[in-house]
């Protein structure tokens, strides 16, 4: 692998960040930091998506300009980021200067390719999706079915993109590019979506929406969405119409596009099209992952149940975000929705955690301190045992997780590992061995519990980069191995620790956060 390069959809400013955010950039940095493991060449792009008429409208209603309310959320997500221990490469924002001159150069492009005219169109519009909608598309009430709010009639003269021109070669293009779509349960969706596609509004009338891209040559429209934030991706990599950069000739296409299961249709039709119309090489899969519920409930500001992640890092006390991390990502299957709750987060972390993974490591170190004096001798190290080649195993499982992007499965294989060698400890009985001074045999199974955590924390580090820090720490390991020398490397022979080293990687948490909320209201 020379490179990788990953997007994720870019927020929208009109509100602070919440949990619903925070997973999907949490998963992106958990698969980012897996394949920082296998190449040196990671490339991860995140960023706010900052025009629009809800933006408009909340900065007018808090008397504030738009700018200054791009400003205050873009920040806010930028340092939810930073406390999650999300570390991208790039964070663009859609006010920035260098994307508002290469969307311009795009949208002309698009003209030029004549694929972009003038027409006067009367439709439904609405502005919670900021989406024109079909009848079709409505509940039987005639509501959003996203917002549950009707969407108001408008007439207006836009400028349109050919989106039916591309039908045919985007279909053609899912069918023989079985990865492209992911999970692959979504494809159909995609393919029925795409039997009665229409073309879209690409620009709106400033009447309507000002906070905008303004077209070129025309001072009456702002660029629309579509072309405006898909065009992200590229642009953050200096793409530019008549002269791209080294930057995005070297990363682009992007290995994935991570986003949310609700704008599938935008990423896979849409923005399909436009670099189709463009002549820019295609990317090389769309990812789309399911939501993230509270106790069950989808989040809502009228519930009163968006729940922001410095809120939970707070209430449970946690220093550091590894926790919150691994819950969320490993709460849904690929491409699942998945839920957050109190207990839930409790159990899980304090099980595989702190029961599992951290006290099955304190275990076996004080052990080795009480009976080897924190020294690995030579004799202790015997190759081929079956707790290896388990290991082994669960290294080569997880990496094809990985290929596919399945984080919670990787993240089981992990825990379910764990569980091998908890069970090979209590089997084996190293203070049993100890007691009858069977001390090689001893120090074998020592050694090889302890070896086995060495690759747990190899491959932990995605999710918990600082309680695997801590594990490396605690056993004199390497942390800075590739993910390809797991297996060829070993702890090494010699007094790896001591007793004033060994301490818990991660102690149990008990609080409440989501349910004292509710009992509050």
């Amino acid at each position: 692998m020379n490179k990788f390069y990953l997007t994720t959809a870019i927020d929208y400013v009109n509100g602070k960040p919440h949990i619903g955010h925070a997973y999907e950039k949490i998963l992106c940095d958990v698969i980012c930091r897996h394949f920082s493991q296998r190449t040196d060449d990671v490339y991860f792009l995140t960023g706010t998506d900052e025009h629009g008429i809800k933006i408009q409208k909340t900065a007018a209603a808090n008397n504030m300009t738009p700018q200054q309310l791009c400003d205050e959320n873009s920040s806010a997500f930028q340092q939810t980021w930073k406390d999650l221990s999300i570390e991208y490469t790039d964070f663009i924002r859609t006010t920035q200067e260098r994307h508002v001159k290469a969307v311009q150069k795009i949208f002309k492009k698009l003209v030029e390719n004549g694929d972009i005219y003038k027409h006067s169109y009367k439709g439904l519009y609405c502005s919670g999706c900021e989406s024109f909608l079909n009848q079709r598309d409505l509940t039987e009430d005639g509501l959003c079915p996203d917002h549950l709010k009707k969407p108001e009639e408008v007439t207006e003269e836009n400028y349109f993109f050919r989106l039916t021109k591309y039908k045919d070669a985007i279909i053609k293009h899912i069918k023989e590019n079985p990865n492209f779509i992911q999970p692959e349960f979504r494809v159909n969706e995609v393919l029925r979506q795409l039997e009665d596609i229409e073309d879209i509004s690409v620009s709106r009338n400033k009447n309507s929406v000002s906070w905008g891209i303004p077209v070129p040559d025309d001072e009456e429209q702002v660029i629309y969405v579509w072309i405006d934030a898909l065009s992200n991706y590229i642009t953050a990599l200096g793409y530019d119409t008549d002269n791209p950069s080294e930057t995005f000739k070297k990363y682009w296409p992007a290995n994935v596009q991570v986003i949310g299961k609700d704008i599938l249709k935008f990423h896979s039709i849409y923005w399909i099209a436009i670099l189709m119309s463009l002549g820019v090489e295609l990317p090389q899969t769309i990812c789309a992952h399911g939501w993230i519920t509270i106790d069950e409930t989808k989040m809502s500001k009228s519930l009163g149940n968006v729940i922001a992640p410095a809120d939970i890092l707070k209430a449970f006390e946690l220093t550091e975000p590894d926790a919150l991390r691994y819950y969320m990502v490993t709460s849904a299957p690929f491409g699942r929705d998945g839920n957050y709750s109190d207990n839930d987060f409790k159990e899980k972390v304090n099980a595989d955690l702190a029961n599992n993974i951290g006290n099955l490591l304190n275990r076996s170190l004080n052990m080795l301190v009480k009976y080897f004096d924190g020294e690995i001798k030579p004799e202790f190290i015997v190759d081929g045992n079956d707790i290896e080649k388990a290991g082994d195993e669960t290294v080569e499982k997880v990496k094809n997780f990985f290929d596919g992007y399945q984080v919670a499965e990787a993240a089981n294989a992990i825990v379910e590992f764990s569980n091998t060698v908890n069970k090979y400890v209590a089997d084996n009985a190293p203070w049993t061995l100890a007691k009858e001074e069977k001390m090689t045999e001893c120090g074998i199974v020592i050694y090889n519990v302890l070896e086995a955590m060495r690759k747990i924390a190899v491959m932990l580090y995605p999710y918990c980069p600082k309680i695997s820090s801590k594990i490396f720490t605690q056993l004199s390991a390497d942390k800075n191995l590739k993910y390809d020398e797991i297996t060829a490397n070993k702890l090494q022979t010699g007094k790896i620790t001591e007793k004033e080293k060994i301490s818990p990687v991660f102690p149990r948490m008990d609080s409440e956060f989501a349910a004292d909320k509710k009992k509050a209201k």
